[in-house]
């Protein structure tokens, strides 16, 4: 039965009663988690991948990926306060539609945080080995070390990507320690690049050479790009939807939060609205001052986006310049605009911030294995939380090593669409359990209702598949691929030690003891 073993409500917040992880987080922290995710990944790895997409319709692209992640948001906001533990979508699915289904979301969201995880990890790489290495300390780190292998589609005669390996281990490391140090860290990355991207934008914006002629045509590829085909506004939406991973990552930080009653909700929609306007103001600066206009191939339709036809393209001195050929878009347009030492600043700003992104990618990624684990579906041995450091050791170095090696081996490519495919998948069944839940818990304490939820519950799932059909073909078939495995690994280990199938379900011995209070 496809429906069969749900764990009860009581018996999931027994359960993150008896063996929680350490309640430490409060509403800032918990956005500036959000904004750590959110902003830098979208800004500094896809703004040239995204207006190759959809040119200055970008900005529209923006505003639609905004819109169907403040829906899923809302959603979000009173299911993960309704159930503040570990585990994000895939707790909320194992309580409304049964264990299977629940797999199917956990399995997605380890392939949307490793992905994701190991795409910033190399994104800064790139960084790192740019800006840094080459333009301040003028070492030039050989092609072997610096880039995936050519068979994968990286760089002639790449090899390895030591500097992604170095900062996923260093980002492992900081996050075994644990979470409250984790946090001020990334407080601090917050606000070098919330203040490099402010700069940015009152650069650009007021500027001389900001010229409003730049956005005509406004949408050279349409709004629709058509089935697969990954460009237009809703194209480019679904790809840059990778960057607003970060609202779910909040969600999976509940059982770390205290009052997650409030706090959550706060954390939630907060640092996703602060996201937004942040994207499209630097979006609309980029574009303004030095065009965004998508190279567009003999058929009328734009080269896709890390194409070797793009590549070809951007080595003529006709596009050399330009916006979508440019591996650090935003520091290129302040150089361009004669702001050459802001635009080297910000530069050092995105090799400060992208360590912040991997974070809380890998953050949400041992949350989820922490709580799959818990459950019985993976080795209970990998839930084992730290005397000392108080956070799930074990898992945190197994997610690391993971991340590490296929930043080693992997180049950014179209990693973000591949990761969206699993996101997508995620929100869409969080829209449907808190629909469900509302007619089967109808009395259990919610500290935030979903406004208009008959409206705003469709809206998500409508949006998320809309945009996960408006992925190339290729990122579309990544997640039933997956999800085949992941079906094996099921059926074959997590089915038969399941602590629901085996009887092994906690209650809850006080009917008044709610979680967050103690």
């Amino acid at each position: 039965m496809i429906f069969g073993r749900v764990k009860p409500l009581e018996a999931i917040l027994a359960t993150a009663e008896k063996k929680s992880l350490h309640r430490t987080l409060g509403w800032f922290q918990l956005t500036l988690f959000g904004i750590g995710c959110v902003i830098g990944t979208g800004i500094f790895v896809l703004t040239a991948a995204g207006a190759q997409k959809a040119g200055p319709g970008l900005m529209l692209a923006f505003a639609i990926a905004g819109a169907i992640c403040i829906v899923a948001a809302l959603c979000y906001a009173e299911i993960a306060a309704m159930i503040p533990v570990a585990g994000s979508a895939y707790t909320y699915t194992y309580s409304t539609m049964g264990e299977l289904l629940a797999w199917t979301v956990g399995w997605a969201l380890i392939l949307e945080y490793a992905v994701a995880a190991s795409a910033v990890a190399v994104g800064w790489s790139g960084y790192f080995s740019g800006t840094i290495l080459n333009q301040f300390l003028g070492i030039h780190l050989p092609t072997w070390l610096s880039a995936a292998p050519l068979a994968l589609g990286g760089a002639p005669g790449g090899l390895v990507n030591l500097p992604a390996v170095v900062i996923a281990l260093l980002i492992t490391w900081l996050l075994m320690i644990g979470t409250t140090e984790s946090a001020r860290v990334n407080a601090v990355l917050v606000a070098i690049k919330v203040t490099a991207l402010t700069a940015f934008i009152v650069l650009t914006l007021p500027s001389d050479q900001f010229d409003a002629a730049r956005f005509n045509p406004f949408l050279p590829a349409g709004v629709f790009g058509g089935f697969g085909s990954g460009v237009g506004a809703v194209g480019a939406a679904a790809t840059i939807f990778f960057a607003y991973v970060g609202f779910d990552a909040v969600s999976t930080a509940a059982e770390e939060t205290k009052n997650p009653q409030r706090n959550v909700p706060i954390g939630l929609i907060g640092s996703l609205l602060f996201c937004t306007v942040f994207y499209i103001l630097v979006a609309a600066g980029a574009i303004g001052t030095i065009g965004g206009q998508p190279i567009m191939g003999p058929n009328g339709i734009p080269f896709p986006a890390g194409s070797e036809e793009l590549a070809r393209q951007c080595a003529l001195p006709a596009y050399r310049d330009a916006l979508v050929c440019s591996n650090e878009a935003l520091a290129h347009v302040l150089r361009a605009i004669g702001w050459s030492k802001v635009g080297n600043m910000l530069g050092i700003a995105a090799f400060l911030a992208l360590p912040s992104v991997i974070l809380i990618l890998m953050f949400g990624q041992t949350r989820i294995f922490f709580v799959m684990s818990r459950d019985g579906l993976l080795p209970e041995r990998l839930s084992t939380v730290h005397p000392k450091w108080k956070t799930p050791h074990i898992v945190t170095a197994v997610t690391g090593v993971g991340v590490a090696f296929a930043a080693a081996f992997l180049p950014v490519g179209q990693l973000a669409d591949i990761a969206n495919a699993g996101t997508l998948y995620a929100f869409m069944m969080v829209a449907v359990a808190v629909m469900i839940l509302r007619r089967t818990a109808p009395h259990h304490p919610r500290n935030f209702r979903t406004p208009a939820l008959f409206l705003v519950g469709p809206a998500t799932i409508l949006g998320c598949v809309f945009l996960f059909f408006n992925l190339p073909t290729a990122a579309m078939l990544v997640l039933p691929v997956w999800g085949a495995i992941g079906m094996v690994i099921y059926f074959g280990y997590s089915r038969s030690h399941s602590h629901v199938g085996r009887g092994i379900i906690e209650v809850v011995d006080d009917p008044s003891m709610t979680p967050g209070t103690h």
